[in-house]
């Protein structure tokens, strides 16, 4: 485990700032073996940017990819007071359960894809406050989270998909991405774990309440996460953080993971150029989230599990790529004119 390099929010903001991008070297690398493989150029589509893409981050122009880390945070919302959730909070603790016994859908695709996975409860007996009278957090409490999803992450890890679980999250994530780009709150709210009509009238208010008691978050991708998020929110954005300064490329997973990945992203330019979107999930925002992020998602199945599903089943499209590159034969290899 490595130990946290900040203690505030802005020692935080700082490590991110001091990140270095990709292996220039690697990715020219991995962009001439790529033209020299036995296929047509462009033939394998977004498979060959997706090689290029985590040559440069690994450092090698033949990658390969061998130890994906799946980590799961779980954190209570005291937001689910207002009755935003069709499901009770106690709900967190028993998925937790459930994943620590290996009986989740992110346990059977984690371990379909070869990656280890880890769970963390975050003070699941402590809530956050209630973000739509106040903050959601203390600095000493999201930093506690920060640094959570830091030390959580496998430093020898050649991949990071971060999922979640927390009753009330898509709440927090509506919220978040209301601070950060604007529009109503009905944009961003949608039915999460199933609320009916008037659950989802409810819902929206309550992320409005949430802007209006919290107006410093507007705009501001740390203050948003402090204010407006919640403990495994910001773990998975320590836990992001980690995977930019160490160079491990990470595959985000559906809305609540995007709101942690906005937060850093409106925190620090560049700061999500290591992450691909996994796939575009079924909660309502989600696909206008990734639009705002710039990231075109690799698999639309209409998922909405959470948990860290969608990205964990897109390791296999990202192996599918990096086996090709790395293990096809150039044309000199095949004998094969390339005429």
């Amino acid at each position: 485990m490595s130990a946290a390099p900040f203690t505030t929010l802005t020692e935080f903001r700082d490590v991110l700032v001091a990140a270095t991008g990709p292996d220039t070297a690697a990715q020219a690398a991995a962009e001439a073996r790529n033209g020299q493989l036995t296929k047509p150029p462009g033939a394998l589509g977004r498979l060959e940017d997706l090689a290029i893409w985590y040559a440069g981050w690994r450092g090698d122009g033949r990658p390969s990819l061998d130890r994906p880390q799946v980590i799961v945070f779980a954190g209570n919302h005291g937001v689910t007071a207002r009755g935003v959730s069709a499901f009770p909070a106690e709900v967190t603790e028993q998925m937790v359960l459930n994943f620590q016994h290996g009986g989740a859908a992110v346990n059977q695709l984690s371990k379909a894809f070869g990656a280890s996975m880890d769970v963390h409860a975050l003070s699941l007996d402590t809530p956050t406050a209630d973000f739509s009278i106040g903050p959601a957090m203390t600095e000493t409490e999201v930093v506690s989270a920060l640094r959570t999803g830091w030390e959580a992450v496998d430093g020898a890890a050649d991949l990071l998909v971060v999922g979640e679980m927390g009753i009330g999250n898509t709440t927090a994530a509506a919220a978040i991405a209301h601070a950060l780009f604007g529009g109503t709150a009905g944009d961003w709210t949608g039915r999460g774990t199933g609320v009916d009509d008037a659950g989802l009238d409810l819902k929206t208010r309550v992320v409005a309440e949430g802007l209006a008691a919290n107006p410093g978050a507007i705009g501001n991708g740390l203050e948003a996460l402090r204010c407006l998020g919640g403990r495994e929110i910001a773990a998975m954005a320590g836990a992001m953080a980690r995977a930019r300064v160490d160079g491990i490329p990470v595959i985000l997973d559906g809305y609540i993971c995007n709101s942690a990945a906005a937060c850093l992203n409106a925190a620090v330019p560049g700061a999500l150029d290591h992450a691909v979107a996994g796939h575009v999930s079924a909660e309502a925002a989600h696909g206008a989230v990734l639009k705002q992020l710039g990231k075109e998602p690799l698999l639309a199945l209409g998922m909405r599990l959470g948990e860290g599903s969608g990205a964990a089943l897109a390791i296999g499209v990202l192996k599918g790529a990096i086996a090709c590159h790395s293990g096809m034969a150039t044309f000199v290899e095949a004998g094969v004119s390339d005429e």
